[in-house]
């Protein structure tokens, strides 16, 4: 590869790993729930993706703290647990809106929809 071509690779990357570093991460609710028993784990994240690959890990390594869903885990495997975001919370202008709380307020709610308790 020529230097120029190298150049315009490594800006791209830059360019592309900027672009990543600045977008809105996907902050929400989510649910981890065992279709057999109905048994779920419900919870908010300021990345939701990146939290529901890191319980499938979890899960496949045999080390999820719930185990109760590490059992239908290993009972049925990725069939027998749904994956679900619930909502996502939406990016506001104003740079000090409180994303915790709002993750908070939401879980709380969903909390109650469910009839769970904390």
């Amino acid at each position: 590869m020529d230097s120029s071509a190298n150049q315009a690779s490594r800006s791209a990357r830059r360019a592309a790993a900027r672009q990543a570093r600045d977008t809105f991460p996907p902050m929400g609710i989510y649910v981890i729930r065992d279709r057999a028993s109905s048994h779920l784990l419900l919870g908010a994240s300021r990345n939701v993706h990146a939290t529901l690959n890191r319980a499938r890990f979890e899960l496949r390594m045999g080390k999820h703290a719930d185990p109760l869903l590490q059992a239908a885990w290993n009972r049925s495997g990725a069939d027998g647990l749904a994956f679900e975001v619930l909502e996502l919370v939406k990016e506001r202008e104003d740079a000090d809106f409180d994303y915790g709380g709002e993750l908070k307020a939401l879980e709380q709610i969903y909390r109650e929809l469910q009839g769970l308790t904390r």
